[in-house]
Parts: C-alpha cells; structure tokens; sequence
C-alpha cells in the first residue's frame, strides 16, 4: 500500500499565515491592555525637602516582561528616567536588584509579577532598615565591611604540595554545598530583626553563613583564629533562631543552619 501523499506548502504561503497569525495575535493583545500598578519608594536626599513616598507607575504587561526588574527598567526607560535602583545580571546570579517587594526581601529579576489578579498593586521598598542611597539603592558599606571582617579567603602557611594546587576529595567539597552559592544579596540579613537592631555588632546571617563556609573547609588552617572573630556578645549569639534568614533567601540556602553549626564549634572550642 502506498504512503498517502501530503499536501505540499510552499513557503511563501507558510510565511503569509504565519504572518497573519502573528498579525492576529498581536491585534488582539493591543485591543486588551493588561494595566498593572507598582507603587514603588521614592526619596532623592540630594533634593531639598524631599520626603520618601510612593510613587504610582502603571505599566500594560502585555508589553513588558514577566519580572519585577523587568517593569522598573520599563518605567524607567519609558516614564521616568529618575526612578534608581542597582541591577545587572538580571538571571539571579550578581544580587544587586534585591529589594523589598509586596513584603518580602527578594530579587527583583526573579520575582514574578503577579497576573492572576491585576487588581492587586505591586509595592517595592529599598531592603529595610538600611541607610537609602537614593530611591531603592541601599548603602551597603556596613554590611560589606562585615564581610571583609571573617577575611573570606582560603588562609595556610603550609605550601601546596609541589607548588601546585591545593587539592580537595570530593567529600569534603560537597561541605561547601548549600554555602558557597551565596551571593551577598543581603537579602537574609535585612530580614533578620536581630540585624536591625544591631547591625553594627551583629555580623548578620549572610555574612555569618560566609564565615562557616571557610572554617570548614579542608585546604584552610586558620579555623582557631576564625572563631575567636566569633567569642563575643554580638558577632554570631545575637542570633534567635527566628529564621527569617531561611524563609527569605532568594537561592534557597538555610543561613539559620550555618548560624547554628558555628554557635557549637565556639561552644567546642571554648571547652
């Protein structure tokens, strides 16, 4: 039996209903404006008088991104050129467009826009109880001298055998797992009430969670000096447990867990 013969499309015809269908489609998304509205903070400390408020942008997500980071660059390219706020990577790698949104500390390149109810405003806030830059800029400057405090690098006297690398086994690699992904977002710290209230002190879940990740790594010898950064009142047992550090961290990491591991080897070691 012979193979049934199929109907044969030139292309011209394919790229003509393609080109309807797309012609279609695209009439139909600009007779429905889907309109959304982002409140979002604002306070130029450069401007006389100026006060922080919201500021209402509406932007139609039919033309716009699926992402939070997505409409800012919208508004911004588009409606006002003022609007600040720090972004790069935008693929949830770099940390600089974490920001308070709808409540919660995230990225706002991998937060979703809302669009089951396009009645609900979408609110962004700067990373809270931060000293504001401008608009949605914190200033980071305390929380990356915290950073350079636990000396986050690899610290030996011993040479590498050979002059070469400093090898690792698998096993005590796959310690580091669940760590070393942190990307200082800050997004954890900001959420933790303890780091509000003494953030001069406490050296916060981010930084804490750093600081683990080089006392337990094998190739390093500098662990007693490591914990004696941490035998004080504020620097790791101002942690609660609350977790919010966990419940907010935009790559799924558990800072809390890693607070908890240094508190016992200071415990450890002071016994």
């Amino acid at each position: 039996m012979l193979p049934t013969k199929l109907p044969v499309f030139s292309l011209s015809s394919t790229v003509k209903l393609l080109s309807a269908r797309y012609a279609s489609a695209a009439a139909a998304v600009q007779a429905e404006p889907r309109m959304k509205t982002f409140k979002i903070y604002r306070w130029d400390p450069e401007k006389p008088g100026d006060k922080p408020k919201l500021q209402d942008y509406t932007v139609d997500l039919n033309k716009c991104g699926p992402m939070v980071l997505d409409a800012l660059i919208k508004i911004k390219n588009e409606q006002d050129p003022t609007l600040t706020f720090r972004r790069s990577c935008r693929e949830g790698i770099c940390g600089s467009c974490s920001m308070n949104i709808n409540g919660s500390n995230t990225l706002a390149c991998i937060c979703k826009i809302d669009q089951a109810n396009m009645n609900k405003n979408v609110k962004v806030y700067p990373l809270p109880h931060m000293y504001v830059v401008k608009d949605l800029v914190p200033d980071m400057t305390n929380f990356y001298e915290q950073y350079a405090y636990i000396e986050p690098y690899l610290k030996r006297d011993t040479p590498a055998p050979n002059g070469k690398e400093h090898l690792q086994s698998i096993k005590d690699r796959a310690k580091l797992d669940g760590l070393y992904e942190c990307i200082l977002c800050a997004c954890c710290s900001t959420s933790c009430p303890s780091y509000w209230w003494h953030g001069d002190k406490y050296l916060g879940p981010a930084v804490l969670m750093q600081a683990y990740r080089w006392m337990i790594d094998s190739r390093d010898e500098y662990l007693s000096e490591r914990l004696e950064k941490m035998e004080n009142e504020y620097s790791v047992y101002k942690c609660h447990t609350i977790m919010n550090c966990t419940k907010t961290c935009p790559k799924g990491l558990n800072p809390g867990l890693a607070i908890g591991e240094v508190k016992k080897m200071t415990a450890a070691k002071g016994m």
